[in-house]
């Protein structure tokens, strides 16, 4: 009885932390992606392009060191979703197979 209730809560912490980092990638695939079509419309300046710039540019900094710019395209944000969508599914077939 209390193998299977110790059982239970171990399988809640793993779906918590499944959970949690699943919403994660998520959002932050979500603000790549908003920050991105905003940046052909917004100024640079807008109070809410800055802040989501604030929390992208972070991630994108490396990438853009790596990767150059292709004729006036960049690609940074693509490959930081690909980045982001390996991480997860990473950690989370991680921690399946530790449950």
């Amino acid at each position: 009885n209390k193998a299977r209730k110790r059982k239970t809560r171990y399988n809640l912490r793993m779906t918590f932390l499944i959970t949690l980092i699943h919403v994660m990638a998520r959002t932050l695939i979500f603000i790549v992606i908003v920050q991105a079509i905003l940046s052909f419309f917004m100024s640079p300046y807008h109070p809410i392009r800055r802040t989501l710039d604030s929390i992208v540019a972070p991630f994108l900094n490396p990438i853009r060191k790596v990767l150059p710019l292709l004729g006036n395209i960049d690609f940074s944000p693509l490959v930081l979703v690909i980045l982001v969508q390996v991480i997860e599914t990473l950690l989370i077939n991680l921690l399946v197979t530790l449950g």
